[in-house]
């Protein structure tokens, strides 16, 4: 049985995700446990001149599918090239980014294998020969170990859960040709925010809730602005549309965990906590002192937001002269 272990990274307009780098930093502590060659996959269109930057973080090897039908990064070329590369690399364990696209590819390529997935993992080892997942459960209240048996076990990790460390490694790059006539989606219309920070990529996020009161956000963006963070909503905010639904944290939303998450005006519901408790240090601004995301953060200002947040804005704006 193979002992390799396949790291598929994930890019952007020629730019890797810093998810990719956290997957090969896993997937180089796997190889490292059970003696395999880390193998790196990276996926796209022109996208050869990057690819040596994995190799940074462990890649022996880096297997480039350049294809102009990658361009787009949809997730039904990006499952066939996925699915050609574990083909050609055959490898006991694929670790993969749990982002939208990720998930999409992890989920098609356990189906298509018939291989066994544990996905949104914060941790992964490998005890006995045996590969061990651990992944929150019940909307973050507990942390399970997942043991997965079948070749390749895939593990999709939770972005920022664990940390990308520089580890130089070969990082032999091998051209790989795959074939995507088998594609059925095709793009039709794509719309990109330009100048806006992804969440879960965001050292930074600054949130905010039903407190509010309306869509008028400037204070929450001034905020995290100054701190070159993201601005994120609470499912109430979103469910009153008073932002987009790709701002939403929480359960049913987007997972982040940043160094510093900051809550304006949100109460601390269970499922939004599901999906920002990972956060290293929190801060919470709310005018109602019995609020339950008092007792899930590191700081707490009971006040109007629309006070204490032009404040705090004011005097970070001092601090970094």
């Amino acid at each position: 049985m193979s002992q390799g272990i396949l790291a598929i990274t994930e890019q952007v307009d020629g730019a890797f995700k810093n998810i990719s780098f956290e997957v090969v930093s896993a997937g180089k502590k796997i190889a490292e446990s059970i003696g395999g060659q880390l193998t790196a996959a990276v996926m796209g269109s022109g996208i050869a001149a990057i690819a040596e930057q994995v190799a940074e973080y462990g890649a022996q090897r880096i297997m480039v599918a350049d294809h102009e039908g990658l361009k787009d990064g949809l997730s039904d070329t990006c499952t066939q090239a996925a699915a050609q590369l574990v083909a050609r690399s055959n490898p006991a364990v694929v670790v993969i980014g749990a982002t939208s696209l990720g998930k999409d590819i992890a989920a098609r390529l356990s189906a298509r294998l018939s291989a066994p997935l544990a996905m949104d993992c914060v941790d992964v080892r490998v005890d006995a020969g045996q590969v061990i997942a651990t992944r929150p459960m019940y909307g973050g209240k507990v942390l399970a170990d997942v043991s997965l048996s079948g070749t390749p076990a895939i593990v999709a990790i939770r972005p920022r859960a664990m940390e990308a460390v520089a580890t130089p490694g070969a990082g032999e790059v091998e051209k790989v040709d795959i074939d995507l006539a088998d594609t059925t989606m095709s793009l039709i219309e794509k719309q990109m925010e330009t100048g806006k920070i992804e969440l879960t990529e965001a050292d930074v996020v600054v949130t905010g809730g039903r407190g509010m009161g309306g869509d008028n956000f400037a204070v929450v963006e001034t905020l995290a602005k100054t701190l070159d963070g993201a601005v994120g909503a609470s499912r109430s905010a979103v469910d009153e549309g008073w932002r987009p639904v790709s701002d939403q944290v929480g359960q049913t939303g987007k997972v982040v965990a940043p160094n510093l998450y900051i809550a304006c005006g949100v109460s601390g519901a269970i499922q939004h906590l599901a999906g920002m408790a990972s956060s290293r240090v929190v801060v919470a601004i709310n005018k109602d002192p019995e609020a339950p995301i008092f007792s899930k953060c590191d700081f707490g200002i009971v006040g109007d937001l629309f006070d204490v947040v032009p404040a705090v804005t004011a005097e970070i704006e001092k601090l970094k002269g």
